[in-house]
């Protein structure tokens, strides 16, 4: 297994050395009031010093946690790496939890201070300062009004840092140097998508060995700007975008927010950027819109450039040249079509990578026939996160790609994905059986299933709890299902349902551009949105192109019945993890009556509200 040299060094030091490479040149950019403002390597690397100092002065020590509670921002950093240079270690907290998810982890990781963003996440922890002493001061990004006795604004605790620095210039080095790899650099409480969540533990020596492992597949510069919008409290954000930028040198951008990201895409014009597949599905299904509100003529010329696209894409994944004709026939399709698209992506783009879920395999290659490369990849939060990615010189649609040089990786006898290397989690905090449970010896259970191919690809089929098991003993993989319908644009969503039942039903978001765009064109433009889905020719068109989409399964893997939700499944509702990934156990206690009606009545169910909250 390789070992590379630097992972003798703890992050802060990497950062370091980066910072005395790199200087004045630009690092950072923040977007706090509409347009972009830069800070240097050296800004950086001093706000995180006195940010370090500062959390030192307030009596902050080795091994204590420290929490972020912030949306993305160059003060995220400032805090995580002014943490990591005293050895603390950082707690990140979704800026989406609730108060009582807040709360949960604060306790649970004893937490002793915390970084909040604004005025609203405090108010979330409020309560929680009145009731419990362990939190001893809480530190605020945005200036304005200190509005409790433990608060302190982000400029204040600088100032007290800057002060430490003066009366003791070395000290801030005495104490990165003091920061072994092996110590521990943060908790991060894996969302989940059943249980309450658990504290990974994760040391600096894993963030580095990952980082410089992935370097092998996905290959960055100094010249590469990236776009961050995925959370930073996520641990693909964290290292995708964060870490692995920093190693390499790449200039990265805030966006102000998810909302924003088609905006900011045309404003930055990256080269890389890292998201969840959900985004690939919307910009997929915006492209398709565009194109059907387009004329004839239109119409048929991005077919025409899209099958010149695939034939391309099939000719390279091959290994062939292209011949004249063809790459004339692509230079042209580039030209009218695809330039156009790729200027909506900012012009720049050399790849997206894609993690967190699925990446459906149609619409990775639809991206590719249209010159926009999606490189899938595939990790837990337990492992680093990266295990395997498609890089730009070998990637193969429908799988995550290669396993890391520095990563071991086989497959169990009932299929599960098992792993060992140095980016496996120390465990989980406080919570030996849960990490007895996860290792077996060096080696981790990552709970999904999955197979290696000849030329070691490695595809993801399932999650291994997530199996369906008919009562006729079928072993069904629903995601493999869900991913297929969700190649067509019709559909939003869908869950597929059927453990221990005879046969499968789904619950269904249907596109609601699309659908009310064919309801207008058959006569049924004068009744609302709920109207519209309570129509049976509704339902029959719907269950048609479902149908469609999966007539090459075996019988027992179709779906028999369906039932249509008029609103999308959300991260606010609880029924998506932070990177969009649905909560099976969650959605299927909130519809359990819906589909329990599926099963006795057989018949088409249509909802077009949320089941209360019991």
């Amino acid at each position: 297994m390789i070992r590379y040299p630097e992972e003798d060094f703890n992050l802060v030091q990497i950062f370091l050395d980066r910072v005395k490479r790199y200087g004045n040149r630009p690092a950072l950019y923040d977007r706090p009031s509409g347009r972009y403002t830069p800070w240097s390597w050296n800004e950086w690397a001093l706000e995180v010093k006195r940010t370090a100092l500062g959390l030192r002065h307030l009596g902050v020590k080795k091994g204590d946690r420290v929490a972020i509670l912030s949306e993305n921002r160059p003060h995220w950093t400032f805090a995580d790496l002014g943490i990591l240079s005293l050895g603390a270690v950082t707690v990140p907290i979704y800026p989406t939890s609730s108060a009582r998810e807040i709360c949960y982890i604060l306790e649970h990781a004893a937490t002793r201070c915390i970084f909040v963003s604004s005025q609203l996440q405090f108010e979330k922890i409020r309560a929680f300062l009145d009731s419990s002493p362990l939190i001893q001061k809480v530190i605020l990004f945005d200036p304005g009004k200190e509005p409790h006795e433990k608060t302190i604004s982000f400029s204040k605790l600088v100032e007290k840092g800057g002060l430490e620095e003066l009366n003791n210039s070395d000290l801030y080095l005495q104490m990165v140097r003091a920061v072994k790899p092996e110590d521990l650099a943060t908790l991060i409480y894996t969302s989940g998508t059943t249980g309450p969540p658990k504290g990974v533990m994760l040391t600096h020596h894993n963030f580095v060995a990952n980082a410089l492992g992935s370097r092998e597949k996905i290959h960055v510069t100094e010249k590469d700007i990236a776009l961050s919008f995925l959370p930073l409290s996520h641990v693909f954000e964290r290292l995708a975008g964060y870490y692995f930028m920093l190693f390499y040198g790449a200039t990265i951008h805030y966006a102000e927010s998810m909302q924003t990201v088609p905006e900011d895409l045309v404003r930055v014009r990256p080269t890389v950027a890292a998201s969840v597949p959900r985004l690939y599905e919307k910009m997929y299904a915006r492209i398709l819109e565009t194109v059907e509100s387009a004329s004839p003529i239109r119409r048929s010329l991005f077919a025409w450039a899209v099958k010149t696209g695939r034939q391309r894409s099939r000719a390279r994944m091959a290994g062939e040249a292209l011949g004249p004709a063809l790459a004339f026939k692509f230079f042209l399709a580039k030209k009218l079509v695809f330039t156009k698209l790729k200027n909506r992506l900012g012009g720049r783009i050399r790849f997206f990578i894609s993690g967190g879920a699925p990446l459906a395999k149609e619409l990775a290659e639809f991206f590719y026939a249209a010159d926009v490369l999606i490189l899938e990849g595939y990790g837990l939060t337990e492992t680093s996160p990266v295990m395997a990615v498609n890089s730009t010189k070998k990637f193969r649609f429908g799988t995550v790609g290669q396993i890391l040089s520095n990563v071991e990786v086989k497959i169990a006898e009932d299929g599960e994905i098992l792993t060992r290397g140095p980016c496996i989690m120390k465990g989980y905090y406080q919570n030996e059986s849960a990490t007895r449970e996860a290792m077996e010896g060096e080696w981790f259970h990552t709970g999904d299933i999955g197979l290696l191919d000849p030329d070691g690809f490695l595809k993801i089929t399932d999650r291994k709890k997530d199996i369906i098991v008919t009562s006729g003993g079928k072993n069904i993989s629903p995601q493999n299902i869900e991913s297929l319908v969700l190649g067509d644009k019709l559909f939003s969503q869908i869950v597929v349902v059927g453990d221990k039942k005879n046969y499968l039903v789904a619950l269904v978001v249907p596109n609601r551009n699309e659908v009310e765009h064919y309801a207008q064109t058959h006569g049924l433009d004068r009744i609302t949105w709920r109207e519209i889905l309570c129509r049976q020719e509704i339902y029959d068109w719907i269950k048609s192109r479902l149908d469609e989409r999966t007539k090459d399964l075996a019988h027992f893997e179709q779906i028999k019945y369906m039932t249509l939700l008029s609103e999308e499944l959300t991260l606010a509702n609880g029924e998506l993890t932070p990177t969009l990934k649905i909560k099976r156990k969650v959605v299927m206690q909130k519809y359990q009556l819906l589909i329990e009606g599926l099963y006795r009545n057989r018949e088409p169910q249509i909802r077009h509200d949320r089941p209360s909250e019991s």
